[in-house]
């Protein structure tokens, strides 16, 4: 390994050991009460945005900056959510979920180096195993959605994933018809990539909600970033 790739680790190790870590769970930030969660939440989000943007972190041979950027989002969203009022324990859930990836302590290296051991079972989400957000009127896959596929792929048979349904949609900017045809492109950008990865094809089940389903409500033509996603929801578990 070259000396700038282990400067850059040891950038990002560093740079992790700032985040101050806690021990919530998803279903203990559910039981805060609003004022509660405005911190905690607000803490998260805050070492999510800066681990993300963080040269070392981005450039680091690991998940990290993947699960910084969805800590990111997810906490955003469940700070909107704060902001006027009301709780969304799906995002507090994805929220602590994807802060509980980033913050994890890298595994030390062994000699001669070896894969590090896999990330325990309680460490598989249970319902949608990844979220993806799009930009405007867009079918192009964000940034870091290769690393969270990539994680899906190499953890399917380990997390008893058997089944999945890729899920398009989109925010009310645009005519129904136009936004049920977006979303299934959008969902299908997801999917082809899953099969690039290696996972068959004929376990991914493809549809587009379109502006149905919204995870914001808004009004109509209004353009909302946190509706314009696609969720790998996982269909079927067997053993783990």
């Amino acid at each position: 390994m070259s000396n700038q790739r282990m400067t850059g680790i040891a950038g990002a190790i560093a740079a992790l050991a700032l985040v101050p870590c806690y021990g919530a769970s998803a279903q203990a930030l559910t039981d805060l009460s609003v004022d509660q969660l405005r911190g905690e939440v607000r803490t998260r989000y805050d070492a999510a945005l800066a681990t993300s943007t963080d040269p070392t972190v981005v450039s680091a041979d690991n998940n990290v900056h993947t699960w910084a950027s969805e800590a990111k989002v997810q906490c955003g969203i469940a700070l909107g959510f704060l902001k006027s009022g009301s709780k969304d324990d799906d995002s507090l859930r994805r929220c602590d979920f994807a802060y509980g990836m980033m913050t994890r302590a890298p595994q030390p290296a062994a000699e001669p180096l070896s894969p590090p051991p896999p990330p325990p079972v309680d460490n598989c989400p249970p319902e949608v195993a990844s979220t993806f957000y799009f930009d405007w009127d867009s079918t192009v896959a964000p940034a870091d959605a290769a690393r969270a596929i990539t994680f899906v792929a190499d953890n399917r048979e380990r997390c008893g994933w058997m089944a999945f349904t890729v899920v398009g949609h989109t925010d009310r900017s645009g005519s129904d018809a136009y936004n049920d045809a977006l979303s299934v492109r959008r969902a299908r950008t997801i999917a082809d990539m899953m099969v690039a990865s290696g996972i068959p094809e004929a376990i991914i089940a493809v549809s587009g909600h379109g502006e149905r389903d919204l995870k914001v409500e808004t009004i109509d033509g209004e353009r909302t970033p946190a509706n314009r996603r696609v969720e790998v929801r996982v269909d079927e578990l067997g053993e783990r």
